[in-house]
């Protein structure tokens, strides 16, 4: 597909629009039109305060025009809107389609929500995602019921509080819908051990900085990859690091993903218990052992329960579940089934996601694309998620999106009243600073205008262990940020 565009530089809200509707073709953008192409194209001209926004793909043509004061104030803003409500209608009348977030393409729906309802109030804010962004009354309920929630958590982060993240980049086997930069165990079995060493090496070296700059600890959160497909000694070693390192007093919350059940062990799970982990994640993505095996997940759904219950007996009662509501060979009736035998469990948290069709995964790279009935079914996968989870006393607290999701939905956190996951709230708001440990963690600093600044860390295992001493040396961009930006 060609986006071409004249007058404006609103180049990336309207590649995303482009993406809602048609979210596995290449998007090129150009600025100047010579002739139509023989393929499908989109043109969105301003000239002045004239918009205008033509679409052609074959035999079929559509234009829409409107147009802007150039004198008003926050007249890009308006511009870059209409032009992508214009594109929204000829787009949803070309495919048939209707997205239910409207022409709302951010990640974060439910912070947008929260900032417009504390400067003009809920019903304004209503007003303005159905009538100016063409949101669903479905998705506004959803957004202003998290949002609400998300407020109380947010308040209790103070101007010195971080949480921090430790990446364990490593797991059995890689799921065909993932893209995420983790190594399968058999595959990276050398790397393991001085990684291991190493990452305990930054967790200390990051204490260090934390101290001298007086940060408060609100949340831990140990993710990957899979954390539990390395070593209990392993596992032992890095959460040992944390305790040395940092203050872990009024630290609220500390998770460790334990995502894949079979790589859930009495031996693992005494380590995170020992090392006083408050929460932890099981992840099914759903109960049907053929679905499974269609994601290349080599656990049953019996080795689900199984590890569900050996955490109970270790004394966890802050346990949370991750779904995926539009995996391949899943039909709506083995969804409820999954809800079912989730809701007989009990988790006190459980996270919907939506398939999500990321570049470089194996299905998208396979060639194995979802069609748009698979996208209908996932949303009715979703609004049976919500209405089950209700049912059984949780409700939304947290919500992102994700580009190239299949229907244009959402991932949506539901916990029990005082289980919810503080960390996931505190990342996806970006309320205060992130400190990361571990290949392909991303540290954000935070300071008290909202300005946030990143130190990456490089991505894949090895990297990370070959120019550690480089990577290492890149944090103290931490207390020079500080020093620039002092905590008020």
């Amino acid at each position: 597909m060609i986006l071409y565009i004249s007058g404006h530089g609103f180049r990336y809200e309207l590649e995303n629009i482009c993406r809602l509707f048609f979210p596995f073709d290449k998007i090129e953008v150009k600025t100047e039109l010579d002739n139509w192409p023989d393929t499908r194209a989109v043109r969105a001209v301003r000239e002045g305060g004239s918009l205008s926004v033509r679409f052609y793909d074959g035999d079929f043509a559509a234009e829409k025009t409107d147009c802007v004061n150039p004198d008003i104030d926050g007249f890009d803003d308006e511009c870059e809107r209409l032009f992508a409500v214009m594109m929204y209608g000829i787009f949803s009348d070309y495919t048939g389609m209707t997205p239910k977030w409207g022409i709302l393409t951010g990640v974060r729906p439910g912070k947008l929500m929260r900032r417009m309802s504390d400067n003009e109030g809920e019903e304004k804010a209503r007003r303005y995602f159905s009538e100016k962004l063409l949101v669903s009354d479905e998705k506004i309920d959803l957004a202003l019921e998290a949002s609400r929630t998300e407020q109380s958590i947010i308040e209790l982060s103070r101007p010195d509080s971080f949480s921090l993240y430790v990446s364990v980049p490593f797991c059995p086997t890689r799921c065909s819908y993932c893209s995420f930069v983790s190594h399968s165990v058999e595959q990276a079995k050398k790397l393991i051990e001085p990684y291991t060493k190493l990452v305990c090496d930054e967790i200390a070296y990051t204490g260090e900085i934390a101290r001298r700059l007086g940060l408060h600890l609100e949340t831990v959160y140990i993710g990957g990859g899979t954390p539990t497909a390395i070593s209990a000694d392993q596992l032992f070693r890095i959460m040992a690091a944390i305790n040395g390192n940092f203050d872990l007093s009024a630290c609220r919350e500390f998770t460790v993903e334990a995502g894949r059940p079979d790589t859930v062990t009495d031996e693992k799970l005494a380590a995170i218990m020992k090392n006083g982990a408050t929460r932890i994640s099981i992840n099914p993505q759903t109960m049907c052992d053929k679905v499974l095996e269609n994601i290349g997940r080599k656990h049953t759904a019996e080795q689900t329960v199984s590890a569900f219950n050996m955490a109970r007996r270790h004394g966890f009662n802050n346990i949370n579940m991750d779904l995926i509501a539009g995996l391949p060979g899943d039909s709506y009736e083995t969804f409820k089934d999954t809800m079912a035998k989730i809701s007989e469990l009990d988790p006190e948290s459980v996270t919907v996601h939506t398939l999500s069709m990321k570049r470089s995964s194996k299905m998208t790279t396979g060639g194995d694309l979802p069609d748009v009935e698979v996208g209908k079914t996932a949303d009715k996968m979703l609004r049976y998620a919500k209405e089950s989870l209700s049912t059984g006393g949780m409700k939304p607290y947290y919500l992102y999106r994700q580009s190239r999701t299949v229907g244009n939905l959402e991932n949506t956190g539901f916990a029990k009243k005082g289980f919810e996951g503080l960390y996931n709230i505190y990342i996806m708001d970006e309320t205060h600073t992130i400190l990361a440990c571990g290949a392909s963690g991303v540290t954000k600093l935070k300071a008290a205008d909202g300005y946030i600044e990143r130190i990456f860390n490089y991505k894949y295992p090895y990297e990370y262990i070959d120019r550690f001493e480089e990577m290492i040396n890149r944090k103290s961009g931490i207390e020079k940020f500080y020093n620039e930006h002092p905590i008020k």
